[in-house]
């Protein structure tokens, strides 16, 4: 066996200008991770979450997984969410991603990941848009929480060619609403109109975007999704039970989504049962389910490590070839037994 393998550091830049060259590779990159899960050909355990009695709206998040086929790399995501940082005009969340080799299980490589992470998110998103909603690639768009998560989902949605004839914003800080629309219009010529209230925002909306950081559901007039939207709830905890089950429900997978107090959890404790989930992201890939466009489609995406290891993997292999990974000297100075 040969000896110890390089490791190397990738820093931010370089992922950045990785993702921003290849984003067609990094769509199917996260699409095979889905399928590859969906075969059994990937291991993904839970979250597991670190919280601070003295801090509870602060936590950071281990997403241990491995991904099978050509990518065969296991690796791990060490994610933080402290909300208190925006008053400093610093993100929210932080990462970090290691990979190993799954081979020997030595460490390849450790990665900036805060964008590998809102990439993978996005990116997911912008598959299920384009496979659930009746007339793809075009509409009105709904944006309810304008963060870094909205602003990559809606990138990755114009780089997968979606018109939009009408954009509305809504979030409880106004300004926050104010700083999207200026990034939307000075980096994509697009126009949005800010709304003061929820149901104005979302009420004729074609695709909705809910990308909050709501601890506990609170929309709960079934009405607002009358006309039948396309609903890309990433954040999870914003749809009330009645609306969940007056939906069809697609997931990225069924056991990680109902669980964390999730819209779907808390559905399926007051039922007793997962009947109103329709399937997976990939049995609508694999034209399993049947699209009901007479109701609102949900999709609820927990967000799996499988898709940061094939993101993650992608990156290291290209910021390799290039020269932008930067190698450290014998790091693993001490891997010779005798």
């Amino acid at each position: 066996m040969a000896g110890a393998p390089t490791f190397y550091v990738i820093p931010g830049s370089s992922v950045k200008s990785v993702i921003d060259g290849n984003r067609n590779q990094v769509f199917a990159a996260v699409e095979t991770a889905y399928r590859l899960h969906s075969s059994g050909d990937a291991v993904n355990p839970d979250s597991y979450f670190l919280r601070y009695p003295d801090n509870p709206s602060a936590r950071i998040i281990a997403l241990p997984a491995h991904l099978g086929g050509a990518v065969q790399k296991s690796g791990i995501k060490w994610i933080s969410s402290f909300p208190e940082n925006r008053a400093g005009n610093l993100a929210r969340a932080s990462a970090v991603l290691i990979l190993n080799d799954a081979t020997t299980g030595y460490a390849l490589a450790c990665i900036e990941a805060s964008l590998i992470s809102a990439t993978r998110t996005a990116a997911s998103a912008a598959l299920a848009a384009e496979h659930i909603s009746p007339n793809p690639f075009e509409g009105t768009l709904s944006v309810i929480g304008t963060g870094v998560i909205a602003r990559t989902t809606i990138e990755w949605l114009l780089f997968r060619k979606w018109k939009f004839h009408k954009i509305s914003l809504y979030d409880v800080d106004h300004k926050e609403a104010e700083h999207f629309s200026k990034w939307l219009h000075d980096q994509h010529n697009l126009q949005a109109d800010i709304q003061d209230r929820l149901e104005d925002a979302i009420c004729d909306a074609s695709l909705i975007l809910f990308t909050t950081t709501a601890p506990e559901p609170y929309l709960a007039d079934e009405k607002l999704f009358a006309h039948s939207p396309t609903v890309l709830h990433l954040s999870l905890r914003d749809i009330c039970v009645n609306v969940v089950l007056a939906s069809q429900n697609i997931v990225d997978d069924v056991d990680h989504c109902l669980k964390a107090n999730t819209s779907l959890h808390l559905t399926e404790m007051a039922t007793g049962n997962r009947d109103f989930v329709s399937g997976s992201l990939v049995d609508v890939l694999e034209k399993k389910i049947k699209l009901d466009h007479d109701r609102p489609r949900i999709f609820s995406p927990f967000g799996l490590g499988v898709l940061d290891i094939a993101v993650g993997n992608f990156v290291l292999e290209a910021a390799k070839a290039s020269g932008a990974a930067i190698a450290i000297p014998d790091f693993f100075s001490n891997s010779a037994r005798w």
